[in-house]
């Protein structure tokens, strides 16, 4: 299936995208990025451009791709025929990418981002339901955060003009994702839902 721009460029620049998740979502995207030690980034998805920003103020050379021109990634084209070389950034991170393609793509595209990536793959997707949180700290100890939730698994996904799917939802199961990812050759390193992002979870994958 051939895919277009969804939303135009202010989009990512209104009172609706700025919020404070969005930030605890770039700040979640970075950390886990960074815990893979990488020199070179891909990252697929140019948003406001914040992630490459920081990557590239850290010293972490990052290379941005998108379907958008207008958003002037450094390459233009889509997650599921990149347009780059083999094996060409040690990390490629797809963060609230992959829920904007039909679920039967998604396979294709978790073996872009594999054939892309040297040591690791980031990705972050969208995880509604209703979470249940405690966070506390004490002085001079580390935060302690719990966190429960129950995805919407009896809800029918409808595409929104953005998403076509979500994880959680009805017939999209984290363990259907992680096995899609593993049938692309990705090996799962770790699985997290933030108590500051309950609406995110997010994956890291070895190559």
């Amino acid at each position: 299936m051939k895919y277009t721009t969804q939303v135009g460029t202010d989009h990512y620049h209104g009172k609706s995208y700025r919020q404070q998740d969005r930030w605890n979502s770039y700040f979640h995207q970075l950390f886990l990025v960074r815990q893979c030690n990488p020199a070179s980034v891909l990252e697929i998805g140019v948003g406001e451009g914040t992630v490459a920003r920081e990557l590239r103020n850290a010293g972490v050379e990052v290379i941005t791709l998108d379907i958008d021109p207008d958003l002037k990634p450094d390459v233009v084209g889509s997650i599921t025929e990149m347009p780059v070389v083999d094996k060409s950034v040690d990390v490629v991170l797809a963060a609230e990418v992959l829920e904007h393609i039909e679920f039967t793509d998604v396979p294709q595209a978790l073996r872009e981002l594999k054939r892309a990536a040297r040591t690791h793959v980031v990705v972050g997707l969208p995880h509604p339901g209703w979470v249940f949180s405690v966070a506390y700290k004490l002085p001079l100890l580390p935060r302690i955060e719990l966190i429960g939730k129950i995805p919407f698994f009896w809800k029918e996904h409808a595409f929104n003009g953005q998403h076509y799917w979500e994880l959680g939802k009805k017939g999209y199961p984290v363990a259907r994702f992680v096995d899609a990812a593993r049938e692309a050759g990705l090996t799962l390193v770790s699985n997290h839902v933030y108590q500051d992002d309950p609406a995110h979870r997010f994956f890291i994958f070895s190559v």
